[in-house]
């Protein structure tokens, strides 16, 4: 919808594109550095991998402060891939307000379920 005043247009929701590019770019180069320091540790390490290398790994307070924070990135990258793909394709405002909840829930959960188990190491 848009609004005139004068001879300026102003149009509503229009600046979001930019903020929310930027973040997806911003979250997924941040995503794919720990991916890297991830694999890096497991390449450099000695013996089989199993879960006391994946403990090591993860039980410095570094390492799950950082996991912690890509656990935030990708919740908010998901959840912008999603909110645009919704407001994009489906257009009547109740399934969408539906799909906005269930889609909110199933983030929260995902990922209390990921931080849940990164505290237990």
């Amino acid at each position: 919808m848009s609004v005139n005043f004068g001879s300026h247009r102003l149009v509503v929701g229009a600046h979001y594109g930019m903020r929310d590019w930027l973040s997806q770019r911003v979250t997924a180069v941040f995503m794919a550095l720990f991916t890297v320091l991830v694999l890096a540790q497991l390449i450099f390490s000695k013996g089989p991998i199993g879960y006391e290398l994946w403990a090591g790994i993860f039980s410095p307070q570094w390492m799950k402060s950082l996991t912690f924070l890509v656990i935030l990135s990708m919740l908010y990258h998901v959840w912008v891939g999603m909110r645009n793909i919704f407001q994009d394709y489906v257009k009547p405002y109740g399934v969408r307000f539906v799909m906005h909840v269930f889609a909110i829930a199933w983030l929260v959960a995902c990922s209390g379920g990921a931080i849940e188990a990164l505290w237990r190491l």
